[in-house]
């Protein structure tokens, strides 16, 4: 096995090191995060496609399609395909935004950091307070790694949830 593989967890320790104790939190949130997109994504590949079939075949083996019950059982069905397809995607943006604001936490936690060397050791050690600078640093870089990693893909998701209740929706036809 190549040398850079071996020695990526040694690099992941050293930079969870680097940035503080709050970049747990934010990896915490990346997983938990990636794992409701990816459901999403496995969602529309499989059980979707049956929920959608599922709608249209009852809809179809409705005799009557003008009334307005049957209006109302279309809209039902619509919206509980509709409502399935939007599952955890308010969940994803929230862990979207909140990504950042874990970083504005480490960001803070490095600064109180710094503010504790200076008042220790004065302003004049630079090497002492290196250490609560990148605690500053690199958890609200890391913060925002995580949210722009997840926020091209929840408006995706988002607005693949929208096409296919617009698409259900066009396909339960009301005449007969």
């Amino acid at each position: 096995m190549p040398d850079f593989i071996v020695a990526i967890p040694e690099h992941i320790r050293d930079f969870m090191e680097l940035g503080g104790p709050v970049l747990y939190l934010i990896a915490a949130l990346l997983l938990v995060m990636w794992y409701m997109i990816l459901e999403r994504i496995f969602y529309f590949r499989g059980p979707h496609k049956d929920a959608v079939k599922a709608a249209i075949h009852e809809w179809e083996a409705r005799s009557e399609r003008n009334s307005w019950a049957a209006h109302q059982v279309r809209e039902q069905l619509i919206s509980s395909v509709a409502s399935k397809a939007k599952e955890n995607l308010s969940m994803i943006q929230a862990c979207v935004a909140l990504a950042p604001l874990f970083g504005l936490l480490g960001t803070v936690t490095g600064m109180i950091e710094v503010f504790q060397v200076m008042a220790i050791s004065g302003s004049s050690n630079a090497r002492a307070m290196a250490g609560g600078v990148s605690r500053a640093t690199v958890p609200t870089m890391a913060g925002m790694v995580a949210a722009l990693s997840g926020l091209f893909l929840s408006f995706w998701l988002l607005r693949r949830a929208e096409q296919e209740r617009e698409s259900l929706s066009e396909n339960l036809t009301l005449d007969h």
